[in-house]
């Protein structure tokens, strides 16, 4: 966003057209001559659109929305999911502040840097809509604050970084030393402004990344409607410990220690420890707790699971499960002529875990069509094919 449109945007007349035109489609918003700023109008139509599902809180009092920092923001719940609380928090990357406002709720004091000037101005107009007046927004880059912070012998209850992970050339990058500002470089310096350091990284980060990079940390892996959102790297001196939240479906937490201790008293199920006959129920996990490799450990006396990337078979309905459970009509060996004569031209919904081929590949060798007439989930279990006919 520039200057010259976070001005148009702070016009009383253009505020009253955003408004008007809330629920219009941004397109003809854009190409109506009757709209003063028609092009500035119709963006923020768009995005105030696709914030009320992502960012209601910010929704709700028509907040300015530029449209890289609104891709780039945490949503409401993955940012109240955040485990933070305390006197004062630094947030070395406030972005459009989505983080930086519900941690106002739990901090008695945050300061935000943003060193890109028109953002920090759109940020602080919309605190001021929301009225909240315990964070500072700091036009600074995280690097020049941290120096000059420590030189003032600043400290806070909690440091907190969400790095940019798009290099100056637009690339993707995953690891945090490739990440801005880099966090891993300046952790010597961070260390004497706080004892308490957050991360939040890409849904795409390695979890045992986080233990390479950091002594004494928690992972926690947040996901939302089944989908990997961030992975939260929480540096405190704890004992290293893993956790899955799934947002509105539960949460697990297990120490590093007891993990391996589960695992080592844990047998390895074989081929002959499926039981197709006498399975009822399938547990679909949450994808979190794919990602935090937790799935054995969470469904651990419930049900039957041979990797951390499988479905669970149970032969009784699991209770406190984090995901899904489907009862199941029958189990058989995955073949393509057996599918062909079920399925040949019929809808069905397919889940797929461990499978050595794609749910294209399949509906197409199948001559499947994609609908919800049928579900089926598809499987490997030690190297053998399995559908699993669900109701």
């Amino acid at each position: 966003m520039t200057r010259d449109e976070l001005e148009i945007l702070l016009l009383p007349e253009v505020r009253k057209a955003i408004e008007e035109n809330i629920e219009r489609d941004p397109l003809r918003v854009a190409l109506d001559r009757h709209v003063p700023h028609a092009r500035v109008v119709a963006s923020q139509v768009k995005y105030l659109q696709r914030a009320k599902t992502k960012l209601p809180r910010l929704y709700a009092v028509r907040a300015i929305l530029p449209d890289r920092a609104f891709e780039q923001s945490s949503s409401d719940e993955c940012a109240a999911a955040k485990r933070l609380g305390g006197g004062t928090l630094l947030d070395l990357t406030c972005g459009l502040g989505v983080d930086s406002m519900h941690f106002a709720e739990r901090f008695e004091r945050v300061v935000a840097l943003e060193r890109d000037e028109v953002l920090a101005d759109v940020v602080r107009e919309n605190m001021r809509r929301m009225g909240l007046e315990n964070v500072e927004v700091v036009t600074a880059s995280a690097e020049e604050y941290v120096a000059h912070a420590v030189e003032r012998g600043e400290r806070f209850d909690w440091v907190y970084a969400d790095p940019d992970r798009r290099t100056a050339d637009g690339r993707r990058v995953v690891r945090l030393e490739e990440c801005s500002p880099n966090v891993v470089d300046m952790m010597p310096l961070i260390g004497q402004l706080t004892e308490r350091v957050a991360l939040k990284n890409s849904p795409l980060f390695d979890v045992d990344e986080a233990f390479r990079l950091f002594a004494g940390c928690g992972v926690e892996v947040i996901s939302l409607g089944d989908e990997c959102k961030e992975v939260m790297i929480y540096i405190d001196g704890r004992e290293p410990m893993l956790a899955a939240e799934a947002i509105s479906r539960g949460r697990i937490e297990v120490n590093l220690s007891d993990l391996e201790r589960f695992a080592a008293e844990q047998r390895e199920l074989t081929t002959e420890d499926f039981a197709s006959d006498e399975y009822r129920y399938l547990v679909v996990p949450d994808v979190a707790l794919q990602k935090a490799r937790l799935v054995k450990y969470a469904l651990g006396g419930k049900a039957d699971v041979w990797s951390n990337n499988s479905f669970g078979f149970a032969r009784t309905m699991p209770d406190e499960v984090v995901g899904r459970v489907m009862p199941i009509k029958q189990i058989y060996p995955y073949d393509v002529k057996q599918l062909k004569r079920r399925f040949r031209g019929e809808g069905v919904d397919i889940l797929m875990r461990d499978f050595p081929v794609g749910v294209d590949e399949v509906r197409r060798k199948v001559g499947m069509k994609s609908g919800s007439k049928h579900l089926i989930a598809l499987t490997r279990i030690e190297g053998k094919a399995y559908v699993v006919e669900l109701e």
